[in-house]
């Protein structure tokens, strides 16, 4: 279960990783790649449910991608299992840019010329 939504929500551009957490990131180090780390599922005779925790690209529309997300699952689920999706939560744990450390956030400009303000 958890690796069919794992590969579905790999497939969406807007979600850049998903994220496990220290263990998870420790088993990476370790050499060893964990597709479905920040990912659980629980799953009974008919029905599942699923929780994941994800890094989004900077400048997506999160309602967007996580209708996006529940609805390829829920399809990809029925699909390939018979199982109906009856829960699906998604947590943004963090929102990146790909390829950050280029666009030079270290650099911060400053004005000589400026007043101090007074707010009402």
């Amino acid at each position: 279960m958890e690796k069919i939504a794992a590969l579905t929500l790999n497939d969406i551009p807007e979600i850049l990783s998903m994220d496990g957490g220290a263990g998870s990131n420790l088993t990476e180090r370790l050499g060893r790649k964990d597709l479905t780390k920040g990912l659980t599922a629980e799953v009974g005779k008919k029905q599942a449910a699923i929780d994941v925790s994800v890094v989004i690209k900077y400048g997506s529309n999160v309602p967007k991608v996580y209708d996006e997300a529940k609805q390829k699952i829920k399809e990809n689920l029925a699909q390939m299992t018979g199982l109906e999706l009856v829960e699906f939560t998604m947590a943004v744990s963090d929102i990146d840019s790909e390829g950050e450390d280029k666009l030079g956030f270290e650099k911060t400009e400053t004005r000589e010329d400026t007043e101090q303000r007074v707010l009402e």
